[in-house]
C-alpha cells in the first residue's frame, strides 16, 4: 500500500484537535496513525508494523480484517445492507439461534442493538420491566457504559461524567482490596450486599457486574463469590445482569467468563468481539423474563443484515479455530511470562491479574501519579518497539493485555522479551520514577 495515499500524522492530529471534542484522547505522546490491519498486526502510514496486544479493547478477537469474516461481511453488504425489524430477514434470526446454542443455561431470547452501552441500557430496562422495581446494585470501580443509566451504575469516577445521574443505584465494595486476600475481600463485599438487600431489597430490580472488571484493573474475584451473590439475590427476587461486553466470546478461556464461576446470570449483555469490529451488540435472557419486554420497541440498526452476517462468521470462526481453548493455553504462557517479569522487577510490577487473554500487570510508583507516569512511559516505549498495549485501572497504572485470540506463541515471547528490556531501563533507578 502506497504511503502517499495518507496524509501525515501531524495533519491528522491537527484535524482531530480542531474537530473532535476535547474528551477524545489517546495513549501516546507520539501516536501512530493506523491505516491498515491484518490479523494480529496493524500498520501506520509509514508502513511500520505493530503487533496488537489490545485488540481495540477486546474487539477484534478474531484478528484485524480476517478474510474468513470480512468476505462474508462484503458479500452481505452487496446483497442487502439494511432494513428494519418490521420485515423478515434471515441473518438476524440465524444469529439469535446461534447465540442460543452458545449462551449458558436457559438464556435464549436476544434483543439486538449497536453498542455495549446500549446493550447494558436494555438489560437494565428489562430488569425494571420484569420486577416492577427501580433500583440497582453495582460494584465499585465497574464500567458499564456512557448512557445516562449505564453511567449511573458505573463505579469508576473518571467515567461518571454526567452530574445528574440516576439516584436509585447503590454501590457496594468490589471483591478486591490490595491489602486483603481475595476471600477476605469477597466476604466484605458479600456482607455489604446482604445489608443492602435487607434494607432495600424490595426496591432493587437487579445487580449488574462484570465477571472480570476490565477498566477497573483486571479484577477477578474469588471463585465462589458470584455463586454466593446469586444465592443472596434470588432470596430477594433480584436479577443478576452479567456484563460480558469485554469478557465474552472466548477471551477468558471460556465462551463467557461467568462460566468460570459456575453461575448463569438472568440477563447477559454482549458486544465488542461479537462483531470483530463491526458494530453489533445484544442482551439475552430467558423465555420467562423476555415476556416482560412486550411493549412495542425496535432498534434501527440493531441486528441489521451486515452486522448479523458478520457475527455469524465470527461465531463460526471461534468454533472452527477453538479460540476459547486457544485463549486458555496462550493465556497461561503470557501470564507465566508476566509473573516471571514481576519476580525480576518487583519494584516495577506489583501485581499480575486475570485469566486467559485478559491479563493485567499493575505498575508501582512512589505515588499514584508516578505509577501512572511510569505506565505511560512503558506504553510509549513498547509502541516505539512495535507493540501496542492498553492501560486501565483506577489509577491508570495497569498494563492491559487483551490481544486478538489468534496471537501466536512467538508473538507473546517476542513481546515479553521487549517488555523485559523496557522494564530493565526503568529498574536502573532506585525504583520507578
Amino acid at each position: 500500500m502506497k504511503t502517499e495515499l495518507f496524509i501525515g500524522r501531524t495533519q491528522v492530529e491537527a484535524k482531530r484537535q480542531q474537530y473532535f471534542y476535547p474528551c477524545t484522547q489517546h495513549f501516546y505522546r507520539n501516536s501512530p496513525q493506523l491505516v491498515r490491519g491484518s490479523m494480529q498486526y496493524v500498520y501506520d502510514e509509514l508502513g511500520k508494523e505493530y503487533t496488537d496486544f489490545f485488540a481495540g479493547v477486546s474487539v477484534v478477537a478474531c484478528g484485524h480484517c480476517n478474510p474468513a469474516i470480512t468476505s462474508r461481511t462484503i458479500a452481505q453488504l452487496q446483497q442487502l445492507q439494511h432494513t428494519t425489524t418490521v420485515y423478515l430477514t434471515q441473518p438476524a434470526v440465524d444469529l439469535a439461534e446461534r447465540l442460543e446454542e452458545v449462551l449458558p443455561g436457559d438464556l435464549r431470547r436476544t434483543f439486538f442493538v449497536n453498542s455495549g452501552s446500549e446493550a447494558n441500557e436494555g438489560a437494565l430496562l428489562l430488569a425494571r420491566m420484569h420486577t416492577g422495581r427501580k433500583g440497582f446494585i453495582a460494584l465499585e470501580s465497574g464500567l458499564h457504559g456512557r448512557t445516562n443509566l449505564t453511567m449511573s451504575v458505573t463505579g469508576l469516577p473518571m467515567w461518571r461524567t454526567d452530574k445528574y445521574l440516576d439516584k436509585d443505584v447503590v454501590f457496594i465494595p468490589r471483591p478486591y482490596q490490595e491489602d486483603l486476600s481475595l476471600e477476605e475481600a469477597a466476604s466484605l463485599s458479600l456482607e455489604s450486599l446482604e445489608r443492602v438487600l435487607e434494607e432495600k431489597g424490595h426496591t432493587i430490580a437487579a445487580m449488574i457486574v462484570e465477571p472480570i472488571q476490565g477498566n477497573g484493573g483486571m479484577i477477578m474475584p474469588a471463585p465462589d463469590y458470584f455463586r454466593q451473590v446469586k444465592v443472596l439475590l434470588e432470596r430477594y427476587g433480584v436479577l443478576l445482569i452479567a456484563d460480558e461486553i469485554q469478557t465474552g466470546f472466548g477471551r477468558t478461556g471460556r465462551m463467557f467468563a461467568m462460566e468460570h464461576y459456575g453461575v448463569t446470570a438472568d440477563i447477559v449483555s454482549m458486544a465488542k468481539a461479537l462483531g470483530n469490529g463491526v458494530p453489533v451488540a445484544a442482551f439475552a435472557t430467558t423465555d420467562e423474563i423476555a415476556l416482560s419486554l412486550n411493549r412495542p420497541s425496535a432498534s434501527t440498526f440493531g441486528g441489521n443484515p451486515v452486522s448479523a452476517a458478520t457475527a455469524l462468521a465470527v461465531l463460526d470462526y471461534i468454533r472452527d479455530q477453538q479460540l476459547p481453548e486457544r485463549a486458555a493455553q496462550l493465556g497461561e504462557r503470557l501470564k507465566a511470562g508476566l509473573l516471571e517479569l514481576q519476580q525480576r522487577y518487583p519494584a516495577v510490577i506489583s501485581h499480575v491479574r486475570g485469566t486467559g487473554l485478559m491479563l493485567g500487570a499493575e505498575l508501582s510508583g512512589a505515588s499514584a501519579d508516578q505509577a501512572a507516569q511510569l505506565t505511560d512511559r512503558v506504553l510509549e516505549a513498547m509502541k516505539d518497539h512495535g507493540y501496542l498495549i492498553g492501560k486501565n485501572g483506577i489509577g491508570r497504572n495497569v498494563l492491559a493485555f487483551q490481544p486478538p485470540l489468534i496471537i501466536t506463541e512467538a508473538d507473546i515471547d517476542g513481546m515479553l522479551g521487549v517488555l523485559d528490556s523496557v522494564l530493565a531501563e526503568e529498574d536502573k533507578t532506585d525504583g520507578p520514577l
